[in-house]
């Protein structure tokens, strides 16, 4: 049997009242690719940050190929293979693509020289930005700089990929796109978690969902069958739900987070 690449096991996490991670246990395999939904504010971003070091737990152990990682921070945890990107892009502005996907594969990768370049070029060509190398990154529209964080991310060498929102704010055909990068990338071996509130996305890719609300798992497994259960339909009102589950519009069926809305 395959050991776990990741395991959260009974991590939890509140600030003051606020519990937004309550007695949290799941692992997650090698080259799995498994999508996270939930309303506004259930802690999937938070989530995230338990996971790639940005939070530290207030209880429970983190683990990563069999190591336990809950007192390393965050430049250590990219170090070992997790990386990451955030809702809101927020590249180096006044330098060029291939410039930022350097100082990832040196600063987050910890590659040196000839070997950061060789991972720079490689997360160019599999998000399709080779053409745009050269173009300073304050001057990307938002498919590219949504294209541009997730090359970064590439760029750090990760083994496990959290991907936060970066469907948000496209058009179909967009989403499109980036559903066959994510395969893509998946299929080359990287396990990838991917947190969006465009269902119809996470169905066009993921073996598994995993629905988070207060803190706390609510459904866990197959996508049907998950967005199906009457606790995942009662949090969604049922209307995205449906839309995901007849083929409806991958536009908007989970309202946009706060991080979405505040995009400049």
């Amino acid at each position: 049997m395959t050991s776990p690449l990741l395991e959260l096991d009974h991590v939890t996490k509140r600030f003051g009242r606020v519990v937004i991670a309550d007695d949290l246990s799941f692992a997650v395999g090698p080259g799995d690719l498994i999508g996270i939904v939930g309303p506004n504010g259930a802690g999937k971003t938070s989530l995230f940050g338990l996971i790639s070091g940005d939070l530290a737990p207030g209880g429970g152990e983190v683990r990563f190929a069999g190591r336990a990682i809950t007192r390393l921070d965050a430049a250590a945890r990219c170090r070992l293979g997790i990386g990451r990107t955030y809702q809101v892009p927020r590249p180096f502005g006044d330098m060029t693509v291939f410039e930022n996907l350097l100082v990832a594969a040196q600063q987050g990768g910890g590659l040196r020289r000839r070997a950061s370049y060789a991972a720079a070029e490689e997360a160019l060509e599999r998000t399709g930005m080779t053409a745009q190398a050269n173009v300073a990154a304050e001057r990307l529209g938002l498919l590219q700089r949504k294209r541009l964080e997730l090359a970064r991310a590439l760029a750090s060498g990760p083994t496990l990929l959290l991907l936060d929102e970066v469907a948000g704010g496209l058009t179909d055909p967009e989403v499109a796109q980036l559903v066959e990068i994510v395969r893509g990338v998946n299929a080359q071996g990287t396990a990838v978690i991917w947190i969006e509130h465009v269902v119809r996305a996470l169905t066009a890719a993921v073996s598994r969902l995993i629905c988070l609300a207060g803190g706390t798992f609510v459904g866990d497994g197959d996508p049907a069958t998950v967005l199906a259960a009457a606790a995942v339909r009662e949090l969604f009102l049922g209307t995205e739900v449906s839309a995901a589950l007849t083929g409806g519009s991958l536009e908007a069926e989970v309202p946009a987070s706060d991080g979405e809305r505040s995009r400049p």
